[in-house]
């Protein structure tokens, strides 16, 4: 653990003078000799104080939601509420402030118990702040995504709640676009994506917290 605590100083202390991650994350992981596990780990936790302060700037509280639409990261989102209630040892609230997860299971994710139940929440947490539409987009690619479309879509009619969750080549790009045509707020915890919008939101978070209290 110390060897990762130290990691995690020396990656944020180049990051804050302007070294590139993926450089300082090599040059420190092969220092302290770590594990995949461990690099992903502070490759997800660790962020300059430079970034961090911007992105924090743009995250939203919950009442934000109402009255906006909301374009979701699904996967993102859907993973790591999941994990709050399946894996919560793999979640982490990193410098930047936003929770993560560093299970990495994105690419061979599987449908299980804690999906729908998972979904129940997060739709649940959304139309308490009466969002005008709720975009969901999963990664085309990634098995069992057809089924999740269809489900979700299934749970905003039973909920009623205007939206829709489509299929996506490139979530990233689309959410991004989305938001640049239309406004909005972005449900992801994805950094490269923050970095592009001006207005996001935590909804892991939230649940994390409300879970807490109860």
């Amino acid at each position: 653990m110390n060897k990762l605590k130290n990691g995690a100083k020396d990656l944020r202390y180049l990051l804050d003078r302007g070294y590139r991650k993926k450089l300082a994350l090599d040059f420190v992981a092969n220092h302290y000799l770590l594990d995949q596990k461990e690099r992903n780990y502070l490759s997800r936790y660790v962020f300059s104080k430079k970034l961090s302060r911007q992105r924090q700037e743009k995250l939203n509280s919950l009442p934000a939601v109402s009255g906006n639409t909301i374009f979701i990261d699904g996967y993102n989102v859907l993973i790591t509420v999941e994990n709050i209630f399946n894996n919560p040892e793999s979640l982490m609230i990193s410098q930047d402030g936003i929770l993560r997860d560093s299970s990495a299971v994105f690419g061979k994710y599987k449908l299980k118990d804690e999906t729908i139940y998972s979904l129940n929440i997060i739709l649940e947490t959304l139309k308490t702040h009466k969002p005008s539409f709720v975009k969901f987009y999963f990664d085309k690619q990634v098995s069992f995504s057809g089924e999740l479309v269809k489900m979700v879509n299934n749970f905003l009619n039973s909920l009623d709640i205007p939206g829709n969750a489509v299929l996506s080549e490139n979530v990233d790009y689309e959410l991004v676009q989305e938001w640049e045509e239309k406004g909005g707020v972005v449900a992801t915890s994805d950094g490269a994506v923050i970095d592009k919008v001006d207005s996001a939101i935590d909804i892991p978070m939230f649940i994390l917290k409300k879970e807490a209290y109860e």
